[in-house]
């Protein structure tokens, strides 16, 4: 009989066994295990809880001596404060400390007050019951090597995760204008690599976010072997007292590849700030932010519920313990339909049956999956899973209990970018992209120009045009790293990504160059000149007929979890999954849309293999499709599950 896990248990007998054996404490002592199922109660800060953040943060900074800027928001990334001290600098430079000028690199027009909220957020939504990740470990995990400076390794497994979440995103919601509402919301930023972004836990459950920026630089980590002593961590570190992660769960706990993330480098016995609950007058004033608060102090939205835009799944997914995107009023977002591109793909395109199936299928494997990056060990995967079909459209996205929620977005973003370059149309769109510039030196960027080095690259003239390869989102990511092959220091870069002299994680390529436009616009609003850019919008690609919107709505994605869907050898679409561990996150998408084929007998499937870009060898090096984990269940001790697939 094979061994149901831990948190199987949890699901199966809830009540008494749930509370005793899942559940986890408040404070930074606890190392109590939760596997994702803590959460009996739904849990949320109150507004004398934010101000309690605030105010810690705000006594550290003055018992150092300095002034800065603090945001809070809750989990689904609602803004509940932006506090300005006294003295503070109102705007920031972006630095990667590389000496590199292009992308987002040296603009000094920055919002303080935009850093910050960028910085909360990415503490809130890198976290969860399982995993506690700060903007530090953000740093560490988005650069060209892993870990930063040790070389000939390759790039951090979610190489690309800053342009995640970006203000043009048209599944991020905006901010209403009042009290906060469903989520997620958007950041400003993307999620930030600069330390100083910590989420905020209750009784062992995520609630929120903070983020400082004291400093004057957005910024990050080229270095981890030396321990920073870095003002804004600090900062934060101070605000989240009463309401850390629990050490059991906070990155240096975790392991990939024998490698533990970062979660700070400041310790709680340096801190010299006194306890404080409330702030003062004279200790500086709370900021309006357009497009993001009032310049007042606002109760975060419990979660689960409909008020924070996440709740439980209805059947057929209620038995897989699936959860689902609903707004205020608890109606659905994305429940499954059929393809928007009839028109092109007539009886091919992908029925509602057909996507429920998928998703279904999907969330069966991730249940079974062991999760990579949470504790305690054992703990099945968490994830977000989201179909497209060849327009872009979403055609349904279904998410596990306590899925991160930055996996969001980014399952969205993988699974159009899968569709996208394995379609005959690729080459089209981007040649008929308009250019971008940059901002801090002027430079234009041309769009078109990548799609002749991918063919020089490939040897292939007709790449990106015919439709004959399939890429998954790890075949795109060898093509986008500054060196190929991944991580050997001195390579050529692949023909997606700049070369390594002017790369960053602030200017990478056709990544940021897609987006680089609609976050300047969106910058620009936010100071008061210009409209705010339209949701959807994050690249100006043209527009397709069936939607009115460019088929990469929020961006692209170039770290592995997804893989393009087929009829026979016809594209139909795309499936994405994010949220805990790369291989999983391949192996979800990979093995669910292969176990939809079978469940569905074959009318969906995989790409062909001789399809696939593992096909593909360049400068003696094969392009990757998937790789799937090591042990990757928790009820069988089945190795190899992906092969032969």
């Amino acid at each position: 009989m094979s061994r149901l896990p831990i948190a199987a248990l949890c699901v199966v007998f809830g009540g008494a066994l749930g509370l005793a054996a899942c559940s986890g404490g408040s404070g930074v002592g606890d190392d109590s295990g939760c596997a994702g199922f803590c959460q009996a109660t739904a849990q949320s800060l109150s507004a004398a809880e934010v101000e309690q953040v605030i105010a810690q943060g705000v006594a550290e900074a003055q018992a150092r001596g300095a002034a800065g800027t603090i945001a809070v928001v809750d989990r689904v990334g609602n803004v509940l404060a932006v506090f300005r001290m006294a003295g503070a600098d109102t705007d920031v430079t972006i630095d990667s400390g590389r000496g590199v000028t292009g992308g987002l690199e040296q603009i000094d027009i920055i919002p303080d007050t935009l850093a910050a909220i960028a910085k909360a957020i990415t503490g809130a939504y890198l976290s969860s019951e399982g995993n506690a990740f700060t903007t530090r470990t953000a740093s560490q995990i988005v650069q060209e090597n892993f870990n930063p400076g040790e070389f000939n390794q390759p790039g951090g497994p979610l190489f690309g995760v800053q342009f995640s979440q970006l203000p043009c995103s048209d599944l991020n919601l905006r901010y209403n204008g009042g009290a906060p509402d469903a989520g997620p919301k958007r950041s400003p930023l993307g999620l930030s690599a600069d330390p100083g972004g910590i989420g905020l836990y209750k009784n062992g459950v995520p609630v929120g976010g903070v983020g400082v920026i004291a400093d004057g630089v957005y910024g990050l980590d080229l270095v981890v072997t030396d321990r920073d002593q870095d003002l804004d961590e600090y900062i934060a570190l101070a605000a989240v007292q009463n309401f850390a992660p629990p050490i059991d769960r906070r990155g240096d706990r975790i392991t990939v590849d024998g490698k533990s993330f970062r979660f700070v480098d400041a310790f709680e016995s340096e801190l010299v700030g006194g306890p404080a609950t409330t702030l003062a007058a004279g200790d500086g004033d709370l900021q309006a932010v357009t497009g993001y608060s009032t310049a007042s102090i606002q109760a975060g939205t419990a979660f689960p519920s409909a008020a924070s835009g996440f709740a439980a799944a209805p059947a057929p997914f209620a038995a897989l313990d699936g959860f689902e995107l609903v707004d205020e009023t608890g109606t659905p977002r994305f429940r499954p339909i059929a393809g928007t591109d009839s028109a092109a793909l007539g009886a091919d395109t992908l029925t509602a049956a057909e996507v429920e199936t998928l998703l279904l299928e999907a969330l069966r494997v991730a249940n079974r999956a062991r999760g990579q990056i949470r504790r305690p060990l054992g703990s099945q995967a968490r994830v977000t899973i989201s179909v497209v079909d060849t327009n872009g459209a979403i055609l349904g996205i279904i998410r596990t209990r306590d899925a991160p929620i930055f996996g969001t977005d980014v399952s969205l973003q993988k699974a159009r970018t899968a569709m996208f370059f394995s379609s005959a149309g690729a080459a089209n769109d981007l040649l008929n992209t308009p250019d971008t510039t940059y901002l801090a030196n002027s430079e234009v960027r041309s769009i078109a120009d990548y799609v002749p080095r991918v063919r020089s690259f490939l040897d292939n003239p007709t790449a990106l045009a015919d439709g004959a390869v399939a890429f998954a989102d790890r075949s795109g990511g060898n093509l986008s790293r500054p060196f190929f092959p991944d991580g050997l220091l001195g390579s050529n870069p692949g023909p997606l990504s700049k070369p390594f002299a002017n790369w960053s994680p602030f200017s990478v390529g056709l990544q940021l160059d897609m987006a680089n436009s609609a976050i300047l616009q969106h910058v620009v609003f936010t100071l008061g000149g210009g409209p705010d850019v339209d949701a959807g919008r994050c690249t100006q690609m043209p527009d397709n007929a069936a939607t009115g919107l460019p088929r990469m709505q929020n961006g692209i994605q170039i770290f592995p979890g997804s893989v393009p869907i087929y009829r026979g050898r016809t594209l139909v679409g795309g499936i994405g999954v994010s949220g805990d561990g790369i291989d999983q996150d391949d192996m979800v998408s990979f093995l669910g849309l292969h176990n939809a084929g079978l469940a569905l007998n074959d009318a969906i499937n995989n790409a062909p293999a001789d399809m696939r870009a593992d096909n593909i060898v360049v400068q003696d090096v094969r392009l990757r499709y998937v790789q799937c984990p090591q042990a990757p269940f928790l009820d069988t001790d089945e190795q190899n599950v992906c092969q032969g697939k």
